[in-house]
């Protein structure tokens, strides 16, 4: 039972990137999914949830409206998609999922509690 994260890598400002979150072993369909973020020197922070029903979401204020998250349920894979990248939005991504959360609306941005977690794929926005 795993997640294996692909994508990231270097962008300039303003330009996106697209992270991608596969899941094995289990079904990400039925599981709450959560994109963190943690920068040199910080705490790991919440930028995306999406819950079960994918009409249940949560963004960072930072991130609300540039971010997208999406799950792909034949592919059993979680995207987010980033767009007008900044230079803060720089930092470690991981993926984390909570299979069978308390109900198919559960979002949180709390760092405790996720079953699983991506290894982490670096983004770096330059100027």
């Amino acid at each position: 039972l795993q997640l294996v994260q692909y994508g990231g890598g270097l962008a300039q400002s303003g330009g996106s990137l697209t992270l991608s979150c596969l899941a094995s072993g289990f079904y990400l369909e039925y599981s709450t999914i959560g994109w963190f973020r943690q920068a040199p020197g910080r705490e790991r922070e919440g930028v995306a949830c999406i819950g079960i029903n994918d009409d249940s979401t949560k963004y960072a204020d930072s991130v609300n409206g540039r971010f997208t998250i999406s799950r792909d349920n034949a592919k059993n894979t979680v995207y987010l998609q980033m767009n007008a990248l900044k230079p803060e939005d720089t930092g470690v991504y991981y993926c984390a999922a909570i299979p069978s959360p308390p109900s198919r609306t559960f979002l949180t941005f709390s760092p405790d509690g996720w079953n699983y977690w991506g290894q982490g794929t670096q983004v770096t926005v330059s100027l």
